[in-house]
């Protein structure tokens, strides 16, 4: 195999394209308002999510060369491309600045304030790489602000109002997936693993808190919410899409306290169990919305 081809194996590997799943967020907010999916409400929310893979993988690149001596320490992030001497990290950074002029510009012509979402995205991501990681529970909140920022743009994108609850719903759901996914990595490497200083500083107590206060939060906001957009009808389907919200967030929880939830999408993919209820909950839910 030639070496381009395989420094482009490299750059892809280093993309995370199991992660591109995190993207599909960006149709929560054109789903909550029941949009009509016309074929130009397709091609933009279709391009959101192409713009916010771009921004997202280079992200990725930009994190490994800055964590790449911590990595080495890691069993498994050890194999990635950067850390292992596959890629290097000048290709790396060069790839990653193509990404996000790609994925900004796309932005640009779906929607200017999707283009201003996405680089707040970077911003925040490339600060949190470089140093906000080390700052405890300030670590917590621009990895959430990373899955609130999807939510948002699908919103903007297609032009649609974001409510109060739908952001506190987004917002504290963030919050309550970064910190399991903490309390995981914490429960499996302990505290003196050396691959992220801010476990070091957490304890399972305190995450434990942290998580369970966003879960409460979480379900207050998505009851209010779902009682308020409530449409009068013979059937509640909005308030019957609880249940399933809820029991569903309480078995990802089983996952995150058993100290499995160390990447929220792998966790996802292997229970069975949460994706027959997540499709009950979208299915409910989407019933409720546009039946109105």
């Amino acid at each position: 195999m030639s070496s381009p081809a395989r420094t482009a194996i490299a750059v892809l590997r280093t993309a995370r394209p199991r992660q591109w799943s995190k993207n599909v967020l960006v149709l929560a907010a054109p789903l909550a308002a029941g949009v009509e999916w016309t074929g130009g409400t397709i091609v933009d929310v279709a391009g959101t999510f192409v713009a916010f893979t771009l921004a997202a993988s280079a992200i990725y690149l930009v994190n490994d060369v800055v964590d790449a001596e911590e990595d080495r320490l890691h069993p498994r992030k050890q194999r990635r491309p950067v850390a292992a001497g596959e890629l290097r990290p000048g290709t790396a950074v060069m790839c990653a600045g193509l990404f996000v002029g790609l994925g900004i510009g796309i932005g640009v012509l779906i929607e200017p304030r999707l283009a201003a979402t996405l680089t707040a995205y970077v911003v925040l991501q490339v600060a949190y790489a470089l140093w906000l990681k080390e700052q405890p529970v300030v670590d917590l909140a621009i990895v959430a602000s990373g899955f609130l920022l999807r939510a948002i743009a699908g919103g903007v994108a297609i032009d649609v109002p974001l409510s109060q609850w739908f952001l506190l719903v987004a917002s504290f759901g963030s919050l309550f997936m970064v910190a399991g996914k903490r309390y995981s990595e914490l429960r499996s490497m302990g505290p003196a693993a050396g691959t992220r200083k801010t476990l070091e500083v957490y304890s399972e107590s305190y995450l434990r808190f942290v998580w369970g206060l966003a879960a409460a939060v979480t379900v207050t906001a998505y009851s209010l919410w779902a009682f308020e957009i409530s449409t009068g009808s013979d059937i509640n389907w909005q308030a019957i899409s609880i249940a399933p919200f809820v029991v569903g967030l309480l078995r990802y929880a089983v996952d995150i306290d058993r100290g499995l939830a160390g990447e929220p999408e792998e966790a996802v993919l292997r229970d069975p169990g949460l994706q027959v209820l997540g499709l009950a909950w979208l299915v409910v839910f989407a019933i409720g919305v546009y039946s109105s």
